[in-house]
């Protein structure tokens, strides 16, 4: 059959159409039958504390994820550039996931870690004073205003209603104890989530300025959880190969 007869015939066009459509989603959806499952196994994997949780707030309402992924992919260059591939392990706890589909910017999933936080800091404010070839718009306010964690008990209880372990009676935090260890679970307990930010953000001193805490501090210690909870220097090359 010719090429042109194909394009030329409706019935026909639709009919292979639909073959290869098929043929396509069958190669996608049967392997699927045959993985117990798609999430690896990893360990280090756990939910936000509240203090990151604010700061994620602060980099969805500032619109990074239209600049900024967060999904290094399985090729060598990305791994050479930015580090492992990224692992679904890593996003079951992110509602909604920031994978993203653009890279104005850098890959985001790797950069806790790699710079300081007076570097954040610094590049929030004003970004082209520490890569002058940046067109990142510069976003002063960040340090300018203080951090509103009145609803933090809410966020994350909205959180915990679609699967996010955070605990809320005592049967829940002995789970994440088990799950995570003690001081994770203590940072991952609905009530006293309050304290665990001020706790978290004075600690940390992520904007320089303890005297009070800031948007910056929330937005520069989620930056900072980014990549770093899997070790994976703990597994062997080619360790997540049967979940791809």
């Amino acid at each position: 059959m010719k090429h042109e007869t194909i394009e030329t015939n409706a019935g026909w066009l639709i009919i292979l159409t639909l073959l290869v459509i098929s043929i396509g989603g069958l190669v996608e959806i049967v392997p699927l039958y045959y993985i117990d499952e798609t999430v690896e196994d990893v360990d280090g994997v756990r939910p936000y504390t509240p203090l990151e949780l604010r700061g994620r707030d602060m980099y969805l309402r500032e619109g990074c994820y239209t600049c900024h992924s967060q999904m290094i992919r399985p090729f060598r260059d990305e791994e050479l550039r930015y580090g492992h591939y990224s692992l679904a392990a890593e996003s079951k706890y992110d509602h909604p996931f920031q994978w993203g589909s653009k890279r104005t910017g850098p890959d985001l999933a790797r950069v806790g870690g790699k710079y300081s936080n007076e570097w954040h800091v610094q590049h929030l404010k004003a970004p082209r004073s520490v890569v002058p070839e940046s067109i990142m718009p510069d976003y002063p306010w960040l340090v300018e205003n203080k951090l509103d964690y009145s609803q933090i008990e809410d966020r994350m209880r909205a959180l915990k209603a679609v699967g996010v372990p955070y605990s809320e009676t005592q049967q829940e935090y002995q789970a994440n104890v088990e799950k995570f260890g003690k001081d994770v679970a203590d940072k991952l307990h609905i009530p006293k989530a309050d304290q665990n930010l001020v706790d978290e953000a004075q600690q940390g001193n992520y904007d320089g300025d303890n005297s009070d805490i800031t948007e910056m501090d929330a937005i520069v210690a989620y930056l900072q959880v980014l990549g770093t909870m899997v070790d994976f220097s703990k597994y062997d090359e080619g360790e997540f190969v049967e979940y791809r």
